[in-house]
């Protein structure tokens, strides 16, 4: 197998994007992270694209073939990937396989999502959960959160600011970012008394219904200097999978799917979670990300709500969690988010993300999950070889 290393990357901004369709922001994304790669599309071999619902948002399949044509890629192979709001992730992680397997030697990843394109994004979000024994039931995502939130308070004595907490830590760092979608600061007493959506979670503990692409562009590590001073190498790429429906689960404050794709992904890299100086987590809800930085092993579980009140994720904390602004401010379209991830890292690694930028960061990880866990990539990214 060979190395790997990221040499281009994008991201459009995040947003109500009215004045763009489904196909013009996967191409705007894809030519920016081909020029950031310093190549044509000729150069491109081969491109995965994660999409979690096209088809109920958008009403379009076959997004691989469209995406293809419209970015002037044909006759490549495009291959649309699928794993609910971790189809991004695993589009990376297709496409870092591709290159390791030396089947392909250039090859993008890209992710997009149009949501704001219907009226009610909820019914195709739900598609992400067990549609028989949760959607059909009544639940939404809000609510299964809102279940774990309620359960990590009762085991843990959790408080309500705490969680409350990453999301103003999100808001935060977005503040900073020109691609994110809330470019704002709020405070815990803003959380708390938003509209309350399900208990304990408020608006502002939810990530809102985003439109956005980006993308990724990988080749083998022993050619990433032709294409990028700052390559940044690929040192893990792991998938786990779990139930999908909540009540199947033996624990509702941990996601074993985070736990067993981190694990795995440490070993490979040879570093352990205290290593990691940056990492992009799925703040889907504010309780997530919470779960996230636990599961991940940043803190032992049960203490990610004093490291949130603490500071500990800050960016000059122990270790810098969301920079981007994360789900919460970055915003979520969920195809795309993977991606955004990676992409965030990347620019945080090569010492590109301007006055978000955490210091001397060497290591970075990113968590992308599926509908409550049912699938999770982590990948492992290094500025050093």
């Amino acid at each position: 197998m060979r190395d790997v290393a990221i040499v281009g990357v994008s991201q459009t901004k995040f947003g109500e994007l009215w004045d763009k369709s489904f196909r013009d922001l996967v191409v705007e994304a894809g030519v920016e992270a081909i020029h950031d790669a310093n190549m044509t599309g000729e150069d491109i071999d081969a491109m995965y694209i994660g999409n979690m619902s096209g088809g109920l948002f958008v009403g379009q399949e076959h997004i691989g073939a469209l995406i293809a044509e419209h970015s002037g890629l044909a006759p490549i192979p495009a291959t649309r990937v699928e794993a609910a709001c971790a189809s991004g992730g695993l589009a990376l992680r297709q496409a870092i396989m591709a290159v390791a397997s030396g089947y392909y030697d250039k090859v993008m990843a890209a992710g997009v999502e149009k949501m704001t394109d219907v009226v009610d994004a909820t019914p195709a979000i739900a598609a992400a959960a067990d549609r028989e024994w949760e959607a059909q039931q009544g639940v939404t995502f809000p609510s299964l959160y809102a279940m774990m939130a309620r359960r990590h308070m009762h085991e843990y004595g959790t408080t309500r600011e705490q969680i409350a907490g990453f999301a103003v830590l999100g808001h935060k760092n977005g503040a900073l970012n020109p691609k994110a979608q809330f470019q704002r600061e709020i405070s815990v007493d803003a959380v708390l008394n938003s509209t309350k959506v399900a208990s304990p979670l408020n608006i502002l503990d939810c990530s809102p219904v985003s439109d956005g692409a980006a993308a990724v562009v990988v080749c083998p590590a022993e050619d990433a200097k032709k294409y990028s001073d700052t390559p940044i190498y690929v040192k893990a790429s792991t998938q786990a999978s779990d139930t999908i429906a909540l009540h199947s689960r033996k624990s509702l404050t941990t996601i074993e799917s985070t736990i067993n794709a981190s694990r795995k992904a440490y070993d490979i890299a040879g570093i352990e979670a205290k290593d990691v100086d940056v990492a992009e987590v799925h703040d889907c809800f504010s309780i997530n990300g919470l779960l996230a930085i636990e599961d991940l092993g940043f803190f032992k579980k049960g203490e990610g709500g004093q490291a949130i009140e603490d500071g500990l994720i800050e960016r000059d904390g122990q270790v810098a969690v969301n920079p981007s602004g994360g789900l919460k401010a970055r915003g979520h379209p969920l195809g795309a988010t993977g991606i955004a991830q990676a992409a965030e890292i990347t620019w945080q690694l090569r010492g590109d993300a301007d006055k978000r930028q955490v210091d001397g960061a060497e290591i970075g990880l990113t968590q992308n999950i599926g509908g409550t866990g049912g699938t999770v990539a982590v990948h492992v990214l290094s500025r050093n070889k």
